[in-house]
């Protein structure tokens, strides 16, 4: 404000100084505020204000932990550029002073400009054995299940970013973020997410895009959406609107929260019990029956800095308790994006060192309840940058997942096929002379060293399958108890042509000699003539030792075969005397046929005493049947 008067002379305005002296102020409070200090940065980071804090870290004298800090804030925020040129200034060999997740962070970082062969030396150096992603990546290609085929699905995304899409009936939702909003979030100064939904053409473009609800988009973020399969119950990420203090910083924390679909409103929106404020739970996502939500989260036992978890939702509406997926699924680095098909495979994103950058998909089978370890879903689908919210529609093979492999977030639509470069043999297990199933029979590969590769037991429908590698010599042997294993050599080629489909038959001990008989008992035996002690005696005789020799060949012949010998004996002496008589032949039998070179671990031997007569006649046996009942037993037990 200027004041003049109209003869040309000026006049001191008090005012004038007033304004000056509150905007000086004003000034220098603002300054004094933003005066960059380890405390103030180290308050944005924790808050997850990547930008700020690196502003303030920008400012300082660079230390380890700055550096550390300053890489972090550019990699979270998919700046690989900027986060290796902080990373690179740390000295990756000071085990003590820098963490594993943080070399992981830097070699993704490496990865994401395209230095692979520097990323995997930090990794070799660090960690002190031997990395080569190009290899790994290469060997997927043989490996993956499925080959995907994508493309983007926003007709115009440049003033926008969208993640996350899932199906709700004919609809799909998302999460978005518009340019011109005002309001931006800390973490990468752009505008807060909201719930979006929208129609796909038959090009699968979005269409028909309108904002979610505004029961359930609010002034913070909302994202990650998943609904039951009537689409009358949905549950959804929220970030928390008030911050706590957790360690001496205030932090606000990602918070699930359910709502109910009712006459075409959403109401009830509450927060799940298992959120807190000290701790982010985050991208749930429900099974096909609905009765179990998978999340990501950082609770405390969490592995690595988030992990995958579920808990079951019990019918009267309740909750189990929070069940870590363990060891196989997550690591030391990111989990997260959980996805669970109709069949139950979990798919989720993982920033673990064995992909190709940045956060990948993965999937990971559920055999009898239990999550096998994971598959890197291999190039057609993942990149160097992040790749995550992996969807299917439906049991189809097409789905919807985000990356920002462009200039910022965007959803991408996949059709899959099956891999035929995959490598594998597959077949059936059956019995050679009825040719019947044979579940439980045992199907191992050895490679050319006889070194077993893998194995499986086959089910109820007899079937194997093996995955094989290219240029390379393998022996696939099936075995089962009770039967003579079998074996079949086969090499695969160059061409990728490696799918072997051979049926398997073995033959059983008993088919094969004429000397194994299947007895009334059910049990198989080897069946020789009887071996006689002298009375009171154990030692073998010659005539007995001729008869072991039989046993002796055939166990030679068959190096699997493993046999339990029972010795019994008559009644006539004590229950007491017979028992301990009936132990030592058992073990003189073992003995001597272990001296003929077969291992004792194949062999096991009880004195059964006269507990088991073939002829139950008590005291009043005639000679004949008193001799009946000494015996030695060789029942086959495998």
């Amino acid at each position: 404000m200027v004041m003049t008067n109209h003869q040309g002379s000026s006049k001191i305005n008090p005012m004038k100084n007033i304004y000056k002296i509150v905007f000086i102020c004003f000034v220098s409070l603002n300054s004094l505020a933003q005066v960059p200090t380890l405390k103030r940065a180290n308050k944005y980071f924790a808050n997850k204000a990547y930008l700020d804090a690196a502003q303030m870290y920008l400012a300082l004298k660079p230390t380890q932990e700055i550096l550390q800090n300053l890489g972090d804030c550019y990699y979270f925020n998919g700046q690989s550029d900027q986060a290796v040129k902080y990373y690179e200034q740390i000295n990756p060999l000071t085990k003590n002073n820098v963490k594993e997740d943080v070399i992981i962070r830097y070699a993704n970082a490496l990865k994401g400009i395209n230095n692979i062969k520097k990323a995997d030396e930090i990794m070799t150096a660090f960690f002190g054995k031997s990395y080569n992603t190009l290899n790994y990546i290469s060997e997927l290609q043989y490996t993956v299940p499925f080959d995907y085929e994508i493309k983007s699905v926003a007709k115009d995304n440049v003033n926008s970013g969208n993640f996350g899409l899932v199906f709700w009936g004919n609809k799909v939702v998302y999460a978005s973020y518009q340019a011109n909003s005002k309001k931006t979030y800390n973490w990468n100064q752009k505008p807060y997410l909201d719930l979006y939904e929208a129609t796909l053409s038959k090009e699968g473009l979005l269409e028909n895009v309108k904002p979610f609800s505004n029961v359930i988009n609010t002034k913070t973020h909302e994202s990650n959406a998943t609904f039951t399969q009537d689409g009358k119950t949905m549950y959804f990420s929220r970030t928390n609107s008030k911050r706590v203090k957790v360690d001496g910083e205030k932090i606000a924390t990602v918070k699930i929260f359910k709502a109910e679909y009712v006459n075409n409103e959403w109401i009830n929106v509450s927060e799940v019990p298992f959120s807190s404020d000290t701790y982010s739970v985050e991208h749930p996502c429900l099974s096909a029956d609905g009765k179990k939500l998978y999340f990501a989260s950082d609770m405390p036992g969490t592995i690595g800095s988030m992990d995958i978890y579920y808990v079951d939702v019990n019918a009267d509406g309740t909750y189990g308790k929070p069940q870590n997926l363990g060891n196989t699924v997550n690591s030391i680095s990111r989990e997260q994006f959980p996805f669970i098909s109709e069949e139950g495979t979990l798919y989720f994103s993982s920033d673990r060192y064995e992909g190709l950058g940045g956060l990948d998909i993965f999937m990971s089978k559920n055999r009898n309840n239990t999550f096998e370890t994971p598959i890197n879903l291999g190039s057609t689908i993942n990149s160097a940058k992040d790749d995550f919210a992996f969807v299917l529609k439906n049991k189809s093979q097409e789905g919807n997942f985000s990356s920002n492999r462009g200039e910022k977030d965007d959803i991408y639509s996949f059709t899959r096929k099956e891999n035929e470069k995959q490598y594998f043999v597959e077949g059936f297990i059956k019995d050679k002379k009825t040719k019947e199933i044979l579940p439980g029979s045992k199907v191992s590969l050895y490679d050319e060293n006889n070194k077993l590769v893998s194995s499986i037991v086959v089910g109820s429908d007899g079937k194997y399958f093996l995955n094989t590698k290219p240029n390379h010599k393998y022996k696939v042997e099936a075995t089962k108890d009770l039967y003579i294993p079998s074996s079949v050599d086969i090499s695969t080629d160059s061409e990728g042509q490696a799918r072997f489909s051979i049926e398997m038959e073995i033959q059983s001990f008993k088919d094969k000699e004429e000397v194994v008989v299947e007895k009334e008992d059910g049990h198989v035996y080897v069946e020789l003539e009887n071996i006689y002690f002298d009375f009171n005696k154990w030692n073998i005789k010659d005539k007995a030792s001729k008869t072991l020799d039989v046993l002796v060949d055939l166990m030679k012949k068959y190096p699997t075969m493993e046999v339990q010998i029972g010795a019994h004996t008559d009644s006539k002496a004590s229950e007491e005397y017979n028992m301990t008589l009936s132990e030592n032949r058992a073990k003189a039998t073992v003995d001597y046929i272990v001296s003929k070179g077969i291992e004792s671990t194949r062999l096991t031997y009880k004195g059964f005493g006269e507990t088991m007569p073939l002829v139950n006649c008590g005291d009043k046996c005639t000679e004949a049947e008193y001799a009946k009942n000494r015996r030695c037993e060789f029942k086959i037990i495998k």
